[in-house]
């Protein structure tokens, strides 16, 4: 079962949403990643533990929004690609997601006859999509996400960021997740365990 952490407060996220992904290991999982919105959203995935994409994190990367994700791959392969986070085509939102979108290749088909390109292999993706062209339309990121989610079947646990929304959006749909309020910030998890040393 993935596991995810996203943050929204007044701390760098960075340190924070990889103490979270420490405490979701024990969910078992084959990929890690985090995203940190800046000017545009700073996206770092890799295959293989917690520590591994620890390693390959930069000594600063500033921000104090985030989300991130442990994977256990459903839908395609494990590799860097299929990780998450997911960007929207232009990059202005990101989403992590846990759960199964039962009817993601329908959408997936009709997304890409729109002209869509895809990155991963992943039914999260079409989320990410979906989220996307809703905000291109003027929609709120709160009515944005309801869209995306509007026609979805199977289950869900997903936080999305937006770059030109100072915003943090969840939604959930048979797939848990726990929102706690700290000194310093807000913290939405899939599993109470990275709430632990906040509250």
């Amino acid at each position: 079962m993935c596991g995810i952490i996203a943050y929204h407060g007044r701390r760098q996220a960075a340190p924070i949403l990889v103490n979270g992904l420490r405490r979701l290991e024990y969910r078992g999982y084959d990929s890690a990643g985090l995203a940190i919105r800046g000017a545009s959203f700073d996206v770092r995935k890799r295959t293989g533990k917690v520590a591994e994409l620890e390693s390959s994190l930069p000594a600063k990367m500033p921000g104090t929004i985030g989300i991130a994700h442990t994977r256990w791959a459903t839908h395609g392969g494990v590799t860097d690609e299929n990780a998450h986070p997911h960007l929207g085509p232009q990059g202005r939102v990101v989403i992590v997601h846990n759960g199964i979108i039962e009817n993601a290749t329908r959408i997936r088909r009709h997304l890409e006859r729109q002209g869509a390109a895809f990155r991963s292999e992943t039914d999260s993706e079409v989320i990410a999509h979906r989220l996307e062209q809703a905000i291109d339309k003027g929609q709120s990121p709160l009515k944005a996400m309801r869209t995306a989610l509007k026609g979805l079947r199977g289950t869900w646990g997903v936080c999305a960021l937006f770059l030109d929304h100072d915003e943090l959006v969840c939604a959930r749909n048979g797939s848990p997740l726990v929102m706690g309020e700290t000194e310093h910030g807000l913290i939405v998890t899939s599993d109470p365990q990275p709430l632990a040393e906040h509250t």
